[in-house]
């Protein structure tokens, strides 16, 4: 499947719009004090552990919305948008996006 930040893809013409779609993943207070219990982790001001973390959670939003984007007919996702939010003591990582059937 084609998940992407632009409006089209090249080469590709848009058929059909399924509708928005959305995928969500959510870091535990939990994981926050495991990776912060490593804090040896960090070098230059970064956080290895936290970093992974973080991108495991991307990959997870991602796929939600691509199994989404699957159930509403789609072969594509456009006008993808990453955001990372603050809830309570958890982050949240949320993908949005456009699913769409390309010819």
């Amino acid at each position: 499947m084609i998940v992407t930040t632009t409006q089209t893809v090249e080469g590709r013409r848009i058929t059909d719009y399924r509708g928005i779609v959305v995928g969500e993943a959510i870091l535990g207070a939990n994981v926050f004090r495991d990776l912060f219990a490593g804090i040896t982790d960090i070098i230059g001001g970064r956080s290895g552990a936290y970093e992974q973390e973080l991108g495991r959670a991307r990959a997870i939003a991602l796929e939600e919305l691509e199994e989404r984007a699957r159930a509403q007919g789609g072969n594509a996702v456009v006008g993808v948008d990453l955001d990372y939010e603050v809830v309570g003591k958890m982050l949240m990582v949320s993908a949005s996006g456009t699913a769409v059937v390309l010819d």
